[in-house]
């Protein structure tokens, strides 16, 4: 079995991609409230700050800034997924995830980026709050309900036409 690592920085910040299994599946969307309430009862528990994100139908991207002496980003999102999972359907007939009382609705692992400098961080920030355009939800940034986007535009840190009104997007984007 691999021996996945982890980067333990003690107070970094980290961005994140987190993957539900069904990659066609609505359920993130679906199932906000849901999501919302697990995510304010983890940061409660176990504090950190929520830098950006965006939640997509299928997947979520997040950057984090932890606690100066805390580097357990992987407890706090196994509190996420587990609660958010908690009481939903299973999703899978796999006996590997009925092995370990998973219910298949979140991928295993997720993808996690120590953030180095500002520009790094202004990178991703702009990545996250894209990604809807990216995705073909809306045509603008704007226009995605589920996003740190319009904190950023409530506090003056970016214009409520930031990132543009994309008519159509071609290509292809390694997610």
């Amino acid at each position: 079995m691999p021996n996945y690592r982890r980067a333990s920085i003690k107070g970094g910040m980290f961005f994140f991609t987190v993957v539900l299994e069904n990659r066609s599946s609505h359920l993130l969307v679906d199932q906000i409230g849901r999501l919302r309430a697990c995510y304010r009862i983890a940061r409660r528990r176990r504090p950190f700050e929520t830098i950006a994100i965006c939640v997509l139908p299928d997947h979520l991207h997040a950057i984090w800034a932890l606690p100066d002496n805390d580097s357990d980003y992987p407890l706090r999102w196994n509190m996420i997924k587990s609660s958010f999972s908690r009481g939903l359907k299973s999703q899978t007939k796999s006996t590997s995830f009925s092995a370990k009382r998973e219910k298949g609705i979140w991928q295993r692992r997720y993808w996690e980026h120590a953030i180095r400098n500002q520009e790094d961080l202004d990178h991703h920030i702009d990545y996250i709050h894209f990604n809807p355009v990216k995705h073909g939800h809306v045509s603008r940034v704007a226009d995605w309900p589920h996003s740190s986007f319009h904190r950023f535009v409530e506090r003056g840190w970016l214009a409520p036409d930031w990132g543009g009104d994309v008519k159509e997007i071609s290509g292809s984007f390694g997610e």
